[in-house]
């Protein structure tokens, strides 16, 4: 019965849109009126307002959808959402600043002698407005009153011009920073948790473990990935702009000619290209560097954009003025000196006392001052001229209360879908598809594809994503990285601006071309474009590092990257060592020979035992590496069997499971039965669903259980051979990597023994409670030094010794502390000369091989090849 309300809640939705109401409204009212219906439904024919939901009831499910969107604000790590209306903000401001203007302009004149350069300007225009302003409709608008009538003029094919127009008008949707790219990074954080759950779950019912390696999880995103993750797939999609313009105009001139520059290719004219070019440009870079760079969050990064687009739309108000470009000269100059100043010196106020840096603090608040009065000034210009800075605060407040609006609707609405089963039903008919993944992966982008016919991009983001992105992030066959998928969803949404009837951007153009260019001329110079966008979704799909490779390249090169022993980097990593260790093996048996010449006796036994485990652990190293080979080749051939039961036997597997839980709904629903009849029907439906579990269990070959176990028998050998490998070398390093350290704590050790003999000596006048609180003290000094805990230890066993008022074995341990000292002191004062030369020399060698494992971070020569590594997806469903 829940499915007929699922088709209700459908129906509504469509209808409620058909006839006109706002989405805002539209999509929790829907929401409300069929779970409201189901309620009542239920109430008066059982009596019971829950019986035709899936699980609860209409109460926790409409409170489900407000609670969902208020967990938004109220997780201070998920403020994505916060960026909104500062790149709502930025994009209005500088659609007002009129630079799109500029900027066609001038490109036109430097692209259009090239054959169809008039659409290659238009292309590229687009591509600028969209990583600055982002809004389709004033970039369609812009570029219909200023291009098209040239290109009219210039004898363009109407249907090329209207949809080269129509295209790069839309590119503001997928070239970051975007609007949807911060939308979909908002849900799909959201269901990456979900599918971090799901396949959680499915570890535990495959594996019978309740601690799932987090290697295996979900990949999820953010808003700041999704934007590097988007900006190659944004040039690919440009750049099958410019091919297909520039094809078109060479096959056939006549469609696109060449288009001489009237003023010729001056200084004067490249002053105003430069002119045009440098403001975007430099807005470009300090909100995508910013983040990029990781200066900045997203969040930050709009704030930085907000105030860009006010300066410049302060100098462009005052345009033709000597003082318009005042306040922009001061900002610039503000920055770029307290750029230098951070560069060149510690502006920390907090250690102007250690640093004495009080010039160049002062400086540094005069520039923040000039920086403040240069956006002050540039606030009130567009205050006071053309009413630009009111308007544009009611236009951002229209425009974010709309996306947020529509937000809340939609989370009313998922909540709604799932009350009713929705997502079961979702999950149950994609993983039924045969194909796998991937089949279910192209019916759920065409899906989306045809919704772009009717709906919005926000409408689409917030309601299907939120059902179909956990099913599909939980496939362990495909793993896909939640950006991957984002990006893929935003390539996809975009053409919703293009597909008619109700395709935005066709009715922002019609709205401002000529009447000489007809509907169809608009509807059908925008169906090229529409495959163009169709193969860069696949070009996209078939090359996953487009996506990937910048969100892991800038990740694992930033400040908090991960150390190469993240279970995440270990695949790739093992990777690059299995090749570097087979390399390098005679280096590598050099360095491990020069450990062995290291001169022990002057050591501690303790420490000379710590340099011997490690030669031994490091000689062990290559050995272990070829039994995991062995193992990993053993493996592979148990694959084969396994693996050609495995889907079929998951999916048999989990039919049963459905099996099952329909039985204990059933039992329940038995027990509830008001009548026999009732009751005799379930049980009858009882029966019919075990008979099916038991001929589905029948169903499961003989030769499965023998695989399995055979194959998770081998994979305990492999995962041994490699805790052995790793344990090797892992302990290589970190052994010899603490007697450096222990050497290196020479100076502190010498520092601090004149403050021991101090401590010591002032016992004698102290009576014992004191003599504890002294010692407890030292304790505390001396555990802070490397190597002091042999020393530490000691005072310890003193104090104990004063607590029971037994003077003379305290003074015993204090005589031993003080010997113990020289004895540290001594035996390093060998070692720095003789020991510290060969360990630093062999740490140097090797630690780009086997003690690689033990850095703070992948090398910098590591970072290229490991984030190429982890741009594929690697299918682990065996794992499953």
């Amino acid at each position: 019965m829940e499915l007929y309300f699922l088709f209700l809640l459908f129906v509504v939705m469509m209808a409620a849109l058909g006839l006109g109401f706002p989405v805002a409204f539209a999509l929790p009212g829907a929401a409300i009126l069929t779970i409201g219906l189901a309620s009542l439904t239920g109430w008066l024919i059982a009596g019971d307002v829950k019986m035709f939901f899936a699980q609860d009831g209409p109460v926790e499910w409409l409170s489900a959808g407000v609670m969902n969107f208020r967990a938004i604000y109220y997780d201070f790590e998920r403020d994505t959402l916060i960026a909104i209306p500062l790149f709502i903000f930025m994009g209005i401001m500088l659609q007002r600043s009129r630079i799109a203007e500029d900027l066609l302009m001038t490109m036109a004149g430097l692209f259009g002698p090239v054959p169809g350069g008039l659409g290659i300007s238009v292309v590229f225009v687009g591509a600028l407005l969209a990583a600055t302003t982002g809004i389709v409709g004033a970039t369609v608008v812009a570029m219909g009153l200023i291009s098209l009538p040239s290109m009219m003029r210039n004898n363009y094919s109407p249907s090329l011009a209207s949809g080269t127009i129509c295209a790069s008008g839309t590119l503001g949707q997928i070239i970051p920073p975007s609007i949807v790219l911060i939308i979909l990074a908002d849900q799909l954080g959201s269901a990456s948790d979900q599918a971090s759950a799901m396949r959680q779950s499915l570890y535990r019912e495959a594996t019978g473990e309740f601690s799932m390696p987090s290697a295996l999880d979900v990949t999820s995103t953010s808003a700041g990935d999704m934007f590097l993750g988007a900006f190659l797939p944004g040039m690919v999609l440009v750049g099958v702009y410019f091919a297909y313009i520039l094809i078109t105009a060479l096959l056939k001139p006549n469609m696109a000619p060449a288009v001489p520059n009237p003023d010729g290719f001056t200084k004067a004219f490249f002053g105003r290209v430069m002119f045009s070019l440098v403001p975007p440009l430099v807005l470009i870079f300090l909100v995508l560097g910013s983040i990029i760079m990781g200066i900045a969050t997203v969040n930050q990064a709009g704030a930085i954009g907000a105030v860009g687009a006010t300066i410049m739309a302060g100098y462009k108000l005052r345009e033709g003025n000597r003082d318009a470009v005042y306040p922009a000269v001061l900002a610039f100059g503000s920055v770029v000196a307290i750029y230098v100043l951070l560069s060149l010196f510690d502006l920390n106020v907090k250690n102007l006392a250690i640093t004495q840096a009080y010039v160049p603090v002062f400086l540094a608040v005069i520039a923040s001052i000039t920086l403040v009065i240069s956006i002050g000034w540039s606030t009130w210009r567009t205050f006071k001229l053309e009413n630009t800075l009111n308007e544009v605060m009611i236009e951002t407040a229209k425009t974010t209360s709309m996306v947020f609006i529509i937000l809340l609707g939609a989370t009313m609405l998922t909540a709604a879908f799932r009350g009713f089963g929705g997502e079961e039903y979702v999950r149950d008919f994609l993983q039924g598809l045969p194909g796998g993944f991937w089949s279910q992966f192209i019916v759920v982008m065409a899906v989306i594809f045809i919704l772009g016919f009717f709906l919005d991009f926000i409408e689409i983001a917030v309601v299907v994503v939120p059902i179909v992105a956990p099913i599909l992030l939980a496939d362990p066959s495909a793993n896909i990285t939640a950006v991957w998928l984002g990006v893929m969803i935003g390539v996809n949404i975009q053409t919703s601006f293009l597909t008619p009837p109700f395709g935005f951007a066709l009715f922002y153009l019609r709205g401002v071309a000529s009447k000489a260019i007809s509907t169809i001329s608009i509807y059908r110079g925008v169906v090229p474009f529409i495959i163009l966008q169709l193969i860069a979704l696949a070009i996209v799909g078939a090359v996953p590092p487009l996506v990937n490779y910048l969100p892991n390249r800038f990740y694992l090169s930033s400040f908090n990257a991960p150390p190469p022993q993240n279970p995440r980097l270990q695949q790739c990593v093992e990777d690059y060592l299995a090749e570097a260790l087979t390399q390098n093996q005679q280096s590598i048996n050099d360095s491990i020979a020069m450990l062995g010449t290291v001169n022990l006796d002057i050591l501690p036994k303790k420490v000379a035992g710590k340099i011997s485990d490690a030669q031994k652990n490091a000689g062990a190293v290559l050995g272990h590496l070829e039994d995991v080979q062995g193992a990993e080749a053993v493996l592979a051939e148990a694959t084969i069997t396994y693996a050609s039961f495995h889907s079929d036997v998951r999916a048999i597997e989990r039919d049963i499971r459905k099996l099952e839980t329909q039985i204990k709904r059933k039992k329940r629903e038995a027990l509830a039965a008001r009548t026999e009849e009732d009751k005799q029907h379930i049980t009858e439906e009882i029966e019919e669903a075990m008979a099916r579990q038991q001929a589905l269990e029948e169903s499961i070959p003989a030769e499965w259980e023998g695989a399995a176990k055979d194959y998770q028998a081998k994979q305990k050998v492999l995962n041994t051979a490699n805790r052995k490998y790793r344990r090797a070398m892992d302990d290589s390093f970190a052994n010899v990597d603490e007697v450096i350290g222990l050497i290196n704590a020479s100076d502190a050790l010498k520092a601090y023994q004149p403050r021991l003999d101090e401590h010591i000596a002032a016992l004698a006048a102290m009576n014992n409670e004191d003599r504890q609180v002294a010692l407890k003290e030292a304790e505390k000094e001396i555990g802070a030094i490397t190597g002091g805990s042999d020393i530490k230890s000691l005072l310890s066993k003193a104090r104990r010794a004063y607590k029971k008022d037994d003077s003379a074995k305290a003074e015993g341990f204090l005589a031993d502390a003080k010997s113990q000292m020289t004895n540290e002191l001594a035996w390093r004062a060998d070692a720095v000369t003789s020991v510290l030369p060969l360990l630093e020399s062999y740490q140097a060698q090797t630690a780009d091989t086997i003690g690689l494992r033990g850095q703070d971070r992948l090398p910098s020569f590591l970072v290229p090849r490991i984030s190429t590594c982890r741009s594929q997806h690697r299918d682990i469903s065996l794992q499953f």
